[in-house]
């Protein structure tokens, strides 16, 4: 099982009231085992996370990402979430200048998932895509 985050950790964190931020890192899974079999606490990873679910950052604003005041740069890597949910966002959608109710055809391969924009053809797209 996986960490938790998001609203998720923000949910699991509400529902433990009166623990240490070291019981509810454990409960959420920032933890590793040494090589000596410890078990360790990832602390950084977990306030990393609850800054996220919050969302702050503590990284010096950028005036505009792709155009939009705020947000987030696209990464192009996303983790699956808690609840095997796959999340992509708005920075992805703007930059393809997407609205919302446009609809996508789910292609999945052995190793990777294909989204096809509805109307258009894999012979439509660019090269670049």
């Amino acid at each position: 099982m996986g960490v938790v985050t998001g609203k998720d950790l923000l949910q699991l964190i509400k529902q433990n009231p009166g623990k240490s931020a070291k019981q509810l890192a454990e409960l959420a899974g920032y933890t590793t085992t040494t090589k000596t079999g410890q078990q360790r606490v990832k602390m950084l990873a977990f306030q990393n996370a609850l800054l996220e679910a919050n969302n702050i950052s503590l990284r010096p604003r950028e005036e505009e990402v792709d155009g939009v005041r705020g947000g987030r740069k696209a990464t192009y890597r996303i983790q699956v979430q808690q609840n095997g949910n796959l999340l992509i966002g708005s920075a992805y959608t703007r930059q393809m200048g997407l609205i919302p109710g446009t609809e996508f055809e789910i292609q999945i391969g052995r190793k990777h998932i294909k989204l096809v924009q509805v109307g258009l053809s894999d012979s439509s797209l660019s090269e670049e895509d």
